[in-house]
């Protein structure tokens, strides 16, 4: 088995050697391979360069967007140049943790799930406690999801999305930013895929520290809910 995790970058050069370090030592199994197909969206940090650095080794493979584009174009690049078996999306930074690859491998593995959700919200080994209204926009964008697609998701909003590469091949992507997750979601729920969900440990930054995801992209987020569930 051949994983690829594929990583969208934007403005994350304090983290990406890390990030790499922890990859590259996660647990996939023995006789398995893994490689990091990282996409950087026009950063403005010193990323790109980082990246080029990093891309000597044979286990990364760097891409470069010329303009921001968003997390969901950064996705659909990483996506077409995969070459693994499974496909797992990492974000650069270090919120999730490579440690629980093998829980979120396992269904997938074992033949049961063809897509495998890390769920920030049903269960794991720690959470970083920070704010209470963006945890009650997840779940409401999450359980709003669920009423247009049938599931029973617990976090449609996380990073730690896992795909069989059929999945991969057959999801025609369009959303550019963070209305990417509603979008894959609808899509694999529409496919008829086997969607499993694993508890995962989740370490959040605050705004000071990085983080990204702003209100308009929750309004976007139930938006796309609706788009892309139209007609189900």
């Amino acid at each position: 088995m051949k994983l690829s995790v594929v990583i969208p970058v934007y403005d994350e050069v304090a983290t990406l050697d890390e990030i790499v370090a922890r990859v590259r030592a996660a647990p996939v199994g023995e006789g398995n391979t893994l490689e990091m197909v990282m996409v950087n969206d026009c950063s403005s940090d010193g990323s790109g360069e980082k990246l080029d650095e990093l891309a000597q080794a044979p286990d990364v493979r760097a891409f470069h967007h010329e303009v921001n584009q968003g997390k969901g174009a950064a996705l659909r690049t990483g996506f077409a140049n995969v070459t693994g078996d499974i496909v797992l999306i990492q974000d650069a930074d270090l919120e999730y943790d490579p440690r629980e690859y093998p829980r979120l491998l396992q269904p997938i593995l074992d033949g049961k799930a063809d897509v495998v959700y890390g769920s920030r919200f049903a269960g794991g080994d720690s959470h970083r406690v920070l704010y209470y209204w963006h945890s009650v926009g997840n779940r409401f964008l999450t359980e709003m999801s669920n009423m247009f697609t049938n599931l029973n998701l617990t976090d449609m909003e996380t990073c730690y999305k896992v795909f069989t590469r059929d999945v991969i091949d057959r999801l025609q992507l369009q959303e550019s930013r963070f209305g990417i997750e509603p979008e894959i979601t609808a899509k694999v729920a529409r496919m008829g895929c086997r969607i499993y969900e694993v508890g995962i440990s989740y370490s959040g930054r605050t705004y000071d520290e990085g983080k990204k995801i702003g209100w308009k992209d929750g309004v976007r987020a139930l938006y796309c809910i609706v788009k892309y569930n139209a007609g189900r």
